[in-house]
């Protein structure tokens, strides 16, 4: 079985966040990236498959140079090579239409992804890359077991869980407990280093968006501390002036 991983190279959830080019861009500077944590669930779950049944993982990211450590940190997690698509990730449909591309020379049995990346939650590509390759698209996805050519899934819907079974090829969009993250140890980093790692220009530069500016939340307000034996009090500020009851 052939599977292909793909993994974004974003923020750590604990940095605080600047912009740059009038609030148009991440300023990256001093920020430390990390792979996207609901990708982690889907390339751990790639990697149970692969020791469970045979056959390969690829990791792929759409990036620039400086998201290779990203890529090695999946390679010696285990996957067996990579593939980054030499640009700028601008936006959804650029992105799908780059792992689409991938995926119909190599076909693929089966297409992993995060269920959004966590910079901009946009939780779109999985269903575009579906779209444009003509097959199922299933997100976000909770359990996923291979039987033959026919994926089990169970995914989270509104006020519960829906069982669905989908005949492979399939993109997925992966949460947790799907798998437990996999922490690379001292030989998978050092395998890491002589794994295969295919740099490609991408397919188009077709971009559908552009962003008018980014803009930080409203900084928290200060914090009034009630007596906890003036409870009036308490209930009068929180229905005049917070208006939450």
């Amino acid at each position: 079985m052939k599977i292909l991983v793909c993994i974004t190279h974003v923020p750590d959830t604990t940095t605080k966040i600047a912009f740059t080019d009038n609030n148009t861009k991440l300023n990256k500077a001093g920020v430390q990236f990390i792979t996207g944590p609901y990708d982690d669930y889907a390339l751990s779950r790639a990697i149970e498959l692969k020791e469970a049944q045979g056959g390969t993982v690829t990791v792929l990211n759409v990036g620039e140079a400086d998201t290779e450590p990203t890529i090695r940190k999946a390679l010696a997690v285990g996957a067996d090579d990579a593939i980054r698509i030499n640009a700028e990730p601008t936006d959804a449909y650029f992105v799908a239409e780059q792992i689409a591309n991938i995926a119909r020379q190599n076909s693929y049995d089966l297409i992993l992804m995060g269920r959004e990346s966590i910079d901009f939650n946009g939780g779109q590509v999985h269903g575009i890359v579906g779209e444009m390759l003509g097959i199922p698209s299933v997100s976000p996805v909770m359990k996923l077991d291979i039987e033959g050519t026919t994926a089990k899934m169970a995914r989270e819907i509104e006020g519960g869980k829906e069982y669905v079974e989908v005949s492979l090829p399939l993109v997925a969009g992966c949460q947790e407990p799907i798998a437990e993250w996999k922490i690379p140890n001292m030989r998978g980093i050092m395998s890491a280093r002589t794994k295969p790692l295919q740099v490609i220009e991408p397919s188009s530069k077709e971009t559908l968006t552009q962003v008018a500016e980014f803009q930080l939340p409203a900084p928290k307000g200060a914090v009034k501390m009630i007596p906890a034996e003036n409870a009036e009090q308490l209930i009068s500020l929180l229905k005049n002036e917070a208006k939450v009851i």
